[in-house]
């Protein structure tokens, strides 16, 4: 006999509270962003290869060992999305998007690394993402850090979460630093981890973000971005900080903060919590204005950023399932047309609503009790009468109020 398949590993069936609070998040976050007049777009679950390789890097993890790939029976390279940038990038260049530009669009969904599993991150997991495309301004950084800052408010975790904020500068102070990164380095090349040896020519701006104990001696005393800065680059970045502090979003100094990636330019950032242990980054991202270049486009300012949903959830308060508005039940069989009916026009006014129609009739009602309905209106038989009885609790909502004894009205005249 066979065994029953089991879950993939590095993947979640997600029910109960667990559900509740996921959807939580992205319904605050689909209220939030309407507020800043964001756009909702759906991307593709996958993707040409070559605009994941392209964008992210042939010679990054996510490329070189994270990335679900296959091919299809027209043996073209295909990839689950592991990202959601680098979709909305070639949407943006292939679908004539520029004429929106400034465009802001949001999305969320699933996306797919093959990694470690760890709490709060999966194999499958999900994001919540906002782009501004066409934007060079400092501004477009402000208000995707105010987007996140009310997000992380709204849903009544922002207490304990940090955003730290950086500046990689703009091409010319980020290739100046990055020379003197390289000089400083090889003089410890030695005596550094094995991972940043290996990153020191090729990308020696992700040395300074290593864990490594090896690597950390150093990194206290490597160059400084604020050395390299061009005067526009200490502009943009004094822009971006301004506007934070007139909009009152707290933000800390953070100058190891980077981005490996030479499209990356100006405003980095990433707000991040201790409370859920070394994975504590909810929501990063950065100002990508060599992205677009990468994937063939002309050249496009854009910022953006993602935060994980799971990571979300875990961090808001654990949430029950709701009441239903009404369980409405049907202590007669004979009645379950009637109780259908009704059913039906309980939910077309907007209220959530579940019948009782099985077991013992007369355990029914008291089944509905124990469910805990906000309302309930119970249909019954005495002699050859409907009988309607309804009981109504103090947090109803006020449509039921007048609805609730309308129907029993209106029930009750019939034989």
């Amino acid at each position: 006999m066979s065994s029953t398949p089991q879950a993939i590993r590095g993947t979640q069936d997600i029910f109960g509270t667990e559900a509740e609070a996921f959807a939580h998040v992205v319904e605050t976050f689909e209220r939030v962003r309407k507020l800043y007049r964001f756009r909702r777009v759906e991307m593709p679950v996958f993707e040409k290869t070559e605009v994941f390789s392209r964008s992210i890097g042939e010679t990054t993890d996510v490329v070189s060992k994270e990335m679900y790939s296959f091919r299809d029976r027209g043996d073209e390279s295909l990839t689950l999305r592991p990202e959601f940038t680098a979709g909305i990038a070639r949407a943006y260049i292939t679908n004539g998007w520029q004429q929106h530009a400034p465009l802001k669009v949001v999305t969320h969904g699933p996306l797919f690394r093959y990694e470690r599993p760890q709490k709060g991150r999966y194999r499958q997991f999900h994001q919540l993402d906002a782009e501004i495309i066409g934007a060079a301004e400092p501004q477009a950084d402000v208000e995707l850090l105010c987007l996140a800052d009310q997000l992380l408010k709204e849903l009544g975790i922002a207490e304990g979460v940090t955003l730290q904020l950086n500046t990689l500068g703009d091409s010319g102070s980020r290739d100046a630093w990055r020379a003197a990164l390289v000089e400083y380095f090889r003089a410890v090349k030695a005596d550094l981890s094995e991972d940043s040896q290996d990153r020191l020519e090729r990308n020696p701006l992700r040395i300074l973000d290593s864990k490594d104990p090896r690597d950390k001696v150093f990194v206290a005393g490597a160059p400084k971005i604020d050395d390299f800065l061009s005067g526009e680059a200490q502009d943009f970045f004094g822009a971006v900080t301004s506007g934070l502090d007139a909009a009152g979003v707290a933000w800390t100094r953070a100058p190891s903060l980077v981005r490996g990636l030479d499209y990356y330019r100006h405003t980095a950032f990433e707000f991040v919590t201790d409370r859920l242990g070394a994975q504590g980054t909810v929501i990063g991202g950065g100002r990508y204005d060599g992205l677009m270049e990468s994937l063939g486009g002309p050249v496009t300012p854009a910022v953006g950023w993602a935060a994980g949903i799971e990571r979300l959830a875990m961090l808001a308060d654990p949430r029950s399932e709701p009441n239903a508005d009404v369980i409405l039940v049907v202590e007669d069989d004979s009645l379950l047309a009637m109780g259908i009916a009704q059913l039906a026009r309980l939910r077309t006014a907007g209220c959530s609503a579940e019948m009782v129609a099985t077991g013992s009739p007369r355990k029914r009602f008291d089944k509905a009790v124990k469910l805990g309905a906000n309302a309930i209106l119970g249909l019954s038989l005495r002699e050859g009468q409907t009988h309607v009885r309804f009981r109504i609790d103090n947090d109803v909502r006020t449509n039921l109020r007048t609805l609730l004894p309308q129907i029993a009205n209106e029930l009750s005249e019939i034989s």
